[in-house]
């Protein structure tokens, strides 16, 4: 970084992991309540915080943003005084979606109160890997930081994703859908579509770069998929497994392909899926796991992703877990 003046303040974790893995770590003064990574940004100060009660069931949470959304407000509140105190000269945001983060609108009308700085906005939209490759090239050059080696790391290990899978036959391919909401039931779209097919499996429900869908239990259910990964926005691993079992206590939940031959994974998904900066290639290689174990084995089973085994979603939904 050139100019040790810069003073950055990140309203959206992918935003704060792309600075970060540019070397501009030092330089975010300010971060959002859900930039979480990497752990050295932790103690900066907290510039937002969300109008609704995120440890509420899926069902209340989708009511909470629909109200929300219905009365004009934002599912998020930006601290103007913690803006003014940090001073930022930047503030990278999104205009991607209301419901994900603070939105373009809300921080341009918190700018427009800040009295001693007019900082700059770099607002981040990415709907495909490519727009993310993009992004993060754009915030190197305004920060004049090289992004060369970066992009080049990134595209590298998708490009080893992409030649082990060579040579499997068009059976070999999994059907999966990846749930990104349970209540009301959403499929994972944009960039995940295209994750889930560069590592070998055939994505259902959603095409790449289009925003996320709602289906129906039904539909899901005539689909029959190979497997099923659950990927929620916003939560980790311990939130999904208790989530899933909305799903599992269905009775037709035990007659999917997926649950007979053991293909049902949760994930962290607020840490990898619904990111959209560098550890969307982490999420490439979680993925590649899951589906093809017998070629990928690169260790974060345990940890961003675990088996939902039969026995265990069977005991869920008989004690009602």
């Amino acid at each position: 970084m050139k100019d040790s003046s810069i003073r950055i303040v990140s309203l959206i974790p992918s935003g704060t992991e792309i600075l970060a893995a540019l070397g501009l770590a030092d330089a975010i003064v300010g971060r959002s309540h859900e930039c979480d990574y990497p752990p050295e940004i932790q103690n900066r100060p907290i510039c937002t915080k969300a109008r609704l009660n995120s440890n509420a069931s899926s069902q209340e949470i989708d009511q909470q943003v629909n109200n929300l959304l219905q009365s004009a407000l934002s599912i998020y509140e930006i601290n103007t005084d913690i803006l003014e105190q940090v001073k930022p000269t930047h503030i990278v945001t999104q205009d991607q979606c209301d419901v994900c983060a603070v939105s373009l609108q809300e921080v341009e009308k918190a700018v427009a109160n800040l009295i001693d700085t007019s900082p700059q906005i770099i607002s981040l939209q990415p709907n495909l890997l490519a727009d993310v490759w993009q992004d993060i090239e754009r915030v190197g050059n305004i920060f004049e930081v090289d992004s060369v080696k970066l992009l080049e790391d990134l595209e590298a290990r998708v490009k080893i994703c992409q030649q082990r899978i060579q040579g499997l036959s068009l059976t070999e391919l999994p059907t999966v859908a990846c749930i990104e909401w349970i209540d009301p039931l959403m499929v994972g779209a944009n960039w995940i579509p295209e994750l889930v097919n560069l590592v070998g499996g055939q994505s259902l429900f959603s095409s790449s770069g289009q925003p996320s869908a709602t289906i129906s239990w039904e539909t899901l259910v005539a689909s029959n998929p190979d497997v099923i990964i659950f990927m929620p926005c916003g939560w980790d691993l311990q939130r999904t497994r208790q989530e899933a079992r909305l799903l599992t206590k269905l009775p037709e939940w035990q007659g999917l392909h997926a649950v007979q031959t053991g293909r049902v994974y949760i994930t962290d998904g607020n840490a990898y899926f619904n990111r959209p900066g560098p550890r969307l290639v982490d999420s490439l290689e979680i993925l590649a796991e899951m589906l093809h174990p017998e070629i990928f084995a690169y260790g974060y089973k345990g940890t961003a992703w675990e088996v939902l085994a039969a026995d265990e979603v069977a005991a869920m939904a008989v004690r009602g877990a």
